[in-house]
């Protein structure tokens, strides 16, 4: 569901679409501008740079409709629904996310829209201390996110050894703008279940994000700040292998 792969951190990503646009701009090439204020409207979001992400939001927009790219416009309504998620929480964000998912869903972009409405789901559920409640997914097709929200799913119901047993032929998250957003999935599935393993490995794995916003960086959703999803893991780790081992 990501409008362009992942290039390194959302500190390079930006620096890309940096770059990219003074191009664009020296060479008058409003595609290729709106092109690279996207990928900085996504690392600016996966940065926590809400600010300047709002300056790119309203330059792809102005793009956009001077030169006809009425798709652009698909990624800016995206990421103010995010947007108004990390400024006014989860309840004045609800009604905004189902109008993206209305608006967008015959956009023509399969890529970005399958299992859209599953990842608004755990929207909620990640950005919380909880499990999902019964009938939260239910009727959501995850499209590709299915593997990644299973055990989450199974620990939900109370499946513990079907959960752990997920969490053992659990594919890594691909390497694309919401891989952390996945690494917090699963980290919350084996912190429920003490799978230790997983949980480690997720721990890991954000740690090189700890500064960064989980899943903004998609500009689509976020779980909100990384650091407090390694805080968790690591509270999780400690219940299981005490303070000590907690990092290893």
């Amino acid at each position: 569901m990501q409008a362009f792969a992942a290039c390194g951190s959302a500190a390079r990503r930006d620096t890309l679409g940096t770059e990219l646009t003074r191009l664009a701009v020296d060479h008058q090439l409003p595609g290729h501008e709106v092109l690279g204020r996207i990928i900085r409207l996504q690392a600016l979001a996966g940065l926590g740079d809400f600010t300047n992400a709002d300056t790119e939001a309203e330059e792809i927009d102005r793009l956009a409709d001077r030169n006809e790219r009425p798709l652009a416009a698909v990624f800016t309504a995206w990421y103010r629904a995010l947007r108004l998620c990390e400024t006014d929480g989860w309840p004045a964000a609800r009604h905004r996310y189902a109008r993206v998912l209305t608006e967008t869903a015959g956009c023509g972009m399969p890529g970005l829209t399958q299992g859209a409405a599953a990842l608004v789901a755990l929207v909620p559920v990640m950005r919380g201390g909880a499990l999902p409640r019964p009938g939260d997914f239910d009727g959501l097709d995850a499209g590709p996110y299915q593997p990644w929200l299973d055990p989450l799913l199974l620990a939900a119901s109370g499946d513990s050894e079907q959960a752990r047993q997920a969490l053992d032929r659990v594919p890594r998250p691909p390497h694309d703008l919401l891989q952390e957003a996945l690494w917090c999935v699963l980290a919350r599935a084996a912190a429920a279940v003490g799978h230790l393993p997983v949980l480690r490995r997720s721990r890991k794995e954000l740690a090189a994000a700890e500064t960064e916003f989980a899943g903004a960086s998609s500009g689509l959703v976020s779980f909100g700040p990384v650091r407090q999803h390694l805080t968790a893991a690591d509270t999780a780790i400690a219940v299981l292998v005490g303070p000590r081992d907690a990092r290893g």
